[in-house]
């Protein structure tokens, strides 16, 4: 049985490594986005503009609604995310309204940035639903985990099996893209035990408490966000014409997907496609490789931001008919 005392995590010796971090990002980060940079420059100038449009023309409309259904599918799977943090702090905003909201901050993330669309819209809306900051936070925290959960889960196993290998300008030694997707994937196993084991455990940190999910909504948030992310692998490799096999597609997008998050342009523009460039010129002609990655942007982010302003707009005008009451959110059981 776990005991009710509240253990205090200022006497770990973690402590040291979470203040030295904040200084070691400070140069890590933009030196890996400078690399990063530098490989997208070297391929801007080789884009075939012409080719792209030319290969946008030949896709089908079947095929165009086949993957709008997919990027549907995806979207609607994300606002699962916040439901799991709802189960998770209990609170009593509904379970519709929830959805709404992961929704449409999705579609404002994906075309606008974390900062806007996953953060500050998103605060905004549970707190006109009445939500207090410390609930708000909470459901943010356990939405942002089940993404980069189930990214590492499945991003980590493809590296580690070799199904993408670093370009040969990243002067990366062969084992590291391996090595780094084992880490990732006992990262996200790492994280389901750590529930297992401190189940009912509470800490606090700074003045806020922080509870783990048990073990089983764990599993959840792994299986839902995996899913999510094959989903956007699939949008993807029906648009590239089955040229290359589907692991390659999906392990493509991850990659893209994480360098979008070190390099913060809006909407990742110019990213997305340029390490598609740098990974699969070789593969594919670059014609047909912009028209699918132009497509995708279109039918995956663009669209659904049409979806997800109608969605703002509708949750905004319900909450100025209906005010929020007190209590809007109910401490954990």
């Amino acid at each position: 049985m776990a005991s009710d005392a509240v253990p205090s995590l200022d006497k770990f010796p973690t402590a040291a490594a979470s203040r030295l971090w904040p200084r070691l990002r400070r140069w890590l980060m933009p030196a890996f986005g400078v690399l990063v940079l530098c490989l997208l420059i070297s391929h801007a100038h080789k884009v075939d503009w012409a080719g792209a449009w030319q290969a946008l023309r030949q896709y089908s409309p079947l095929r165009l609604l086949a993957v709008l259904g997919i990027a549907t599918a995806s979207h609607m799977l994300y606002g699962c995310y916040d439901l799991i943090g709802r189960h998770h702090t209990r609170h009593r905003l509904s379970r519709w309204c929830t959805w709404a909201i992961a929704v449409a901050s999705y579609a404002f993330n994906l075309n606008l940035g974390s900062l806007v669309g996953g953060m500050a819209l998103r605060a905004r809306l549970y707190a006109r639903a009445g939500l207090d900051e410390v609930t708000i936070a909470q459901v943010i925290g356990i939405s942002l985990a089940t993404n980069w959960l189930g990214y590492g889960l499945l991003a980590g196993s493809l590296f580690a099996a070799g199904v993408i290998e670093a370009p040969a300008q990243a002067h990366m030694a062969s084992g590291t893209l391996r090595a780094l997707g084992g880490l990732m994937v006992l990262l996200a196993i790492g994280y389901v035990v750590a529930c297992a084991l401190t189940s009912g455990s509470e800490w606090r940190i700074r003045g806020k408490s922080l509870r783990l999910p048990p073990a089983k909504i764990a599993l959840v948030q792994l299986a839902v966000s995996a899913t999510n992310w094959a989903l956007m692998g699939a949008a993807m490799y029906l648009l590239l014409n089955q040229q290359v096999s589907y692991g390659t597609a999906l392990g493509v997008l991850m990659a893209a997907s994480v360098v979008g998050v070190l390099i913060p342009i809006p909407g990742g523009l110019g990213v997305l496609e340029a390490v598609y460039l740098v990974l699969l010129s070789g593969s594919i002609r670059q014609g047909v490789l912009m028209g699918a990655v132009l497509a995708y942007r279109s039918l995956y982010y663009l669209v659904p931001l049409a979806g997800g302003l109608l969605l703002y707009l509708l949750l905004e005008r319900y909450a100025s008919t209906h005010p929020a009451t007190d209590g809007a959110a109910a401490p954990p059981v």
